[in-house]
């Protein structure tokens, strides 16, 4: 088969302990998955269903564990902030899949950071227009390695301490088991509205007190049990 352009490169992420890679699909993501998150962003998470938006898969930058990696600050915003979340990689696909089913189809699980350009989501949302534009643009969305699921691994993310600092001060702070909705709950509720597909990722929503970085801040996010990253903004 002959393109008319040069085809873009397969987006992938390493295996941690493992030679092969994970080739990312789709990139899913929940908004307001933590209650104090959800409040702080002017909705009610007793009363709100969850709802989904995605990044493009060239959003995604693949960043080590325990090394300093680093993302460009995007085009046109003056406020650039950040989001730590708990990813999970999708082995098996499906729609309408059960609670088993959902767990069935998890792969691992990885960290990442959902940076969002919020002047132009909040432009977005005020004239009700979709958030593409402030969630998903070049590196905005540095992920791990992903690692492999394991029942001792299961029992851990599911009450692991997850956080953020800035310049080594703490930013977000809480627990997975503060999500609204459980990860195998977000994977159904997804499978209502897409059909999915092995290689999807699912960023899962970020705790309370988003907050905004500039050229030269140092992000260090993790997910006890899990791991760390370090992410530098530059210029």
């Amino acid at each position: 088969m002959k393109y008319i352009v040069p085809v873009q490169q397969q987006t992938s992420l390493p295996i941690e302990g493992d030679e092969r890679f994970f080739p990312v699909g789709r990139v899913f993501c929940i908004g307001r998955n933590y209650a104090a998150h959800s409040r702080e962003m002017g909705d009610d998470p007793d009363r709100d269903p969850p709802f989904f938006f995605k990044k493009d898969a060239t959003c995604v930058t693949p960043v080590a564990f325990s090394e300093k990696s680093s993302i460009r600050y995007p085009l046109a915003t003056s406020q650039l902030e950040y989001e730590v979340e708990l990813v999970v990689a999708l082995a098996k696909g499906g729609s309408q899949l059960s609670i088993d089913e959902a767990e069935d189809a998890i792969l691992g699980y990885a960290l990442g950071l959902d940076m969002t350009r919020r002047d132009l989501q909040a432009q977005a949302k005020k004239k009700g227009r979709p958030w593409e534009v402030g969630k998903s643009f070049d590196e905005s969305a540095p992920i791990s390695p992903i690692v492999l699921k394991s029942a001792e691994l299961n029992a851990k993310v599911r009450k692991a301490e997850i956080g953020l600092k800035v310049n080594g001060d703490v930013k977000q702070l809480s627990s997975v088991d503060h999500l609204t909705w459980s990860i195998e709950e977000v994977i159904c509720k997804l499978s209502e509205v897409y059909e999915l597909r092995p290689g999807d990722l699912i960023m899962t929503g970020t705790p309370e007190n988003v907050g905004p970085v500039i050229k030269g801040d140092e992000m260090f996010a993790w997910i006890e049990g899990l791991g760390d990253i370090r992410v530098r903004v530059t210029g």
